[in-house]
């Protein structure tokens, strides 16, 4: 017995994790993005309370977020997993050009082809001023860019690594994927066909994610394309979808209400023009990655 103790220390040395620290590393990392969340959203809350402009509160909220998310992520990492940051996908602060580019051209273009080659109706949510300041700082600075740097630190960060050190890169890449394509349809009332393009959908962002992280080793590459993503798209200011969307300043209405085109019920994001376009960046990212080996 003693002999195995020894020879199972030996290996978390040499890096090498168990399979029940991994699961729990994983589920700690899920457990701290939703207190992070929560706090970030209960201190916004406290300051609505002293009439601070809902506007304002949310980009507090977003910071908070982001903040919270990576001190307790850290600490996580250090004092429990034995991990430092940059074993986590979390190196010192820097972003490569190539996926700035690719974050700013892949919603852009999306978002062009749907505006230019489908037919539809633009539909205003009749939003006074400060409804739209509310709208827009909610949507740039928590859905879009705090939420897509959090949630790379936890999927592309703690659990992809995590999951690398225990078994393969492949299973570091698909198991985090498919988790995050089930997280959102999970308290959605959607039917069976748009839960499948949603997990279908969400599984490939999530693989185009995991080869950014890979080929740049740091979630900031991959976070910066989740987050331009995802103020582009679902941001609050304008919206593509099958009907007018309440949280968006305009919606371009489609004519179309082909689950394919549309996305159904998730929209755009699960739609065959949004895979495509994920499925396009993610070669990008092997391409390099088999050119910087051969190199």
């Amino acid at each position: 017995m003693g002999k195995r103790v020894a020879a199972n220390h030996n290996l978390e040395e040499n890096g090498f994790m168990g399979s029940g620290k991994v699961i729990g590393g994983s589920l700690g990392a899920i457990i701290i993005l939703v207190i992070a969340q929560i706090l970030a959203q209960l201190v916004a809350s406290l300051f609505i309370l002293i009439k601070v402009p809902e506007g304002i509160c949310n980009i507090l909220a977003g910071i908070i977020y982001v903040g919270l998310t990576f001190i307790l992520l850290k600490l996580f990492a250090e004092k429990l997993l034995t991990k430092k940051t940059e074993e986590i996908g979390m190196p010192g602060f820097s972003i490569k050009t190539v996926w700035i580019l690719a974050a700013i051209l892949l919603p852009a273009i999306v978002k062009a082809i749907y505006l230019f080659l489908f037919s539809g109706e633009y539909v205003s949510s009749g939003l006074n001023n400060g409804q739209i300041f509310s709208t827009l700082s909610a949507g740039i600075a928590f859905t879009g860019i705090a939420a897509g740097f959090v949630e790379e630190m936890v999927f592309r960060g703690v659990i992809l690594n995590l999951i690398k050190s225990r078994w393969n890169i492949k299973a570091a890449v698909l198991v985090p994927s498919v988790l995050f394509g089930f997280v959102h349809i999970i308290g959605m009332d959607f039917s069976i066909i748009s839960c499948l393009m949603v997990l279908i959908a969400g599984t490939m962002v999530g693989i185009m994610f995991s080869m950014i992280e890979i080929e740049s080793g740091s979630v900031w590459n991959s976070g910066i394309v989740h987050a331009i993503w995802n103020v582009i798209i679902i941001g609050g200011g304008l919206s593509v979808n099958q009907s007018a969307d309440e949280y968006s300043v305009m919606t371009y209405v489609l004519d179309s209400k082909s689950f394919i085109l549309t996305g159904g019920e998730f929209g755009i994001e699960a739609s065959i023009v949004s895979l495509l376009g994920y499925i396009v960046v993610t070669l990008v990212a092997i391409c390099m990655i088999k050119r910087s080996k051969s190199q």
